[in-house]
């Protein structure tokens, strides 16, 4: 299901009322980003090769970085990656496992060992699987991909540090905290949990997330 696009905006209005209905702690944030919607790249692989930049590092140092690759690389995609040196992408910030990361994504689109179009009709679990068999790319990133390319509704990326941030402040807990707290909490926002998300998150950057 696709309910982010412009053109879908009843949807997200339905999973805003049922978010209404199960968690108005949550709910209060909806007021504070009128019209605003999760926003993608629209590309798999630049999805894919932003979510392996932010992996472990702050919006804020991840946009310096993206930055850079872009007037490095220009256009995003597997073939830019392979023109420029790994020297080039160390000097833009990446570190030597995520150069080693980028060019092993390059080349997985290049060969076809992964087809973008495939995962389209395919379940979240089975996108993951896929996803997660590329080195450098985790539960997290594949979760990112799930949320920003495939536009999936219901994601819950316990590992993202600034949405279990976010719920701490959000609903007064003490952070650190067992995920599973979230996890529990979450069960009521079901099969929106996507929106929810976006929505810990842009309460906690100043900058909507994309990827």
């Amino acid at each position: 299901m696709v309910f982010f696009s412009s053109d879908k905006d009843s949807v997200w209005d339905q999973a805003l009322a049922h978010l209404h209905n199960t968690d108005p702690e949550l709910a209060v944030l909806f007021d504070r980003f009128p019209g605003e919607r999760i926003q993608s790249s629209g590309d798999p692989f630049q999805v894919l090769a932003n979510s392996i930049v932010g992996q472990q590092i702050s919006v804020k140092a991840a946009s310096a970085i993206f930055g850079r690759l872009t007037a490095l690389l220009g256009h995003w995609s597997p073939r830019a990656v392979g023109l420029v040196t790994d020297e080039a992408l160390r000097t833009a910030g990446l570190s030597a496992r995520k150069v080693e990361y980028f060019r092993g994504l390059a080349a997985a689109f290049l060969e076809g060992t992964i087809d973008p179009a495939r995962w389209e009709s395919e379940t979240d679990d089975q996108v993951m699987k896929e996803l997660t068999a590329l080195r450098g790319i985790g539960r997290w990133t594949a979760e990112m991909f799930l949320i920003f390319q495939l536009k999936r509704p219901d994601v819950l990326p316990l590992d993202d540090l600034g949405l279990l941030q976010s719920a701490a402040r959000q609903f007064g807990w003490d952070y650190p905290f067992d995920p599973a707290v979230l996890e529990a909490r979450a069960e009521a926002w079901r099969p929106w949990r996507t929106v929810a998300t976006w929505y810990l998150w842009r309460a906690l950057d100043p900058e909507p997330v994309v990827y």
